[in-house]
């Protein structure tokens, strides 16, 4: 595995960089967070991933060892490749991906052309208890906002509302701020219901 390359920058483009280590050229695709990071120094440093498939070999560059992180992390998820991966750094900072995963912010994730609604909660679904044990976010993040969310949405379906609009209208509340108490979701959803 090729975990990082120290040589020269030959080409920098938006989507990759070609950088020459020991008299060899290596194509490394970049994403739009890197390309920003990128110094115009002659000499650089990336870390990289090795990606292999049956039919190609690719290598993908980060200005720094958390963005590539999230990119694995991002990988792991059914349905999400490398292209797509790229496209979320590119759109979104590594922080801003993590800090969204570790909240449930579908939202934000959605709003990444061609992430839909089902991807993006799958995103969540899978990543956000790696995400807040590996960057020991359970403090910043407490998992009680989906404990307060279902004993809201269960509250409202008590009142006679239907799941599927409960859902939406209690997601509406969150987004606007996650820390809110089982009450005060209830009262914003009953105002958007």
């Amino acid at each position: 595995m090729i975990t990082h390359l120290k040589g020269k920058l030959v080409e920098k483009n938006p989507t990759h960089v070609v950088i020459e280590c020991g008299g060899i050229g290596y194509f490394v695709n970049i994403s739009l967070h890197t390309y920003s990071k990128l110094p115009d120094d002659e000499n650089i440093l990336l870390f990289t991933h090795l990606q292999i498939k049956e039919d190609s070999h690719s290598l993908f560059g980060f200005a720094e060892k958390s963005e590539r992180e999230i990119f694995r992390l991002l990988l792991s998820v059914s349905g999400i490749g490398s292209s797509t991966a790229r496209t979320m750094l590119s759109s979104l900072t590594p922080f801003q991906i993590r800090d969204a995963i570790a909240m449930g912010d579908a939202p934000t994730i959605q709003a990444i052309k061609g992430i839909g609604a089902k991807t993006a909660q799958r995103v969540i679904l899978d990543l956000k208890d790696k995400v807040l044990k590996i960057y020991d976010l359970d403090e910043v993040y407490p998992n009680s906002n989906n404990t307060n969310k279902e004993e809201a949405l269960s509250a409202l379906e008590v009142l006679g509302f239907l799941r599927k609009q409960s859902e939406k209208a209690v997601d509406k509340v969150l987004s606007q701020d996650a820390a809110l108490s089982v009450e005060d979701i209830i009262k914003l959803a009953l105002k958007n219901l």
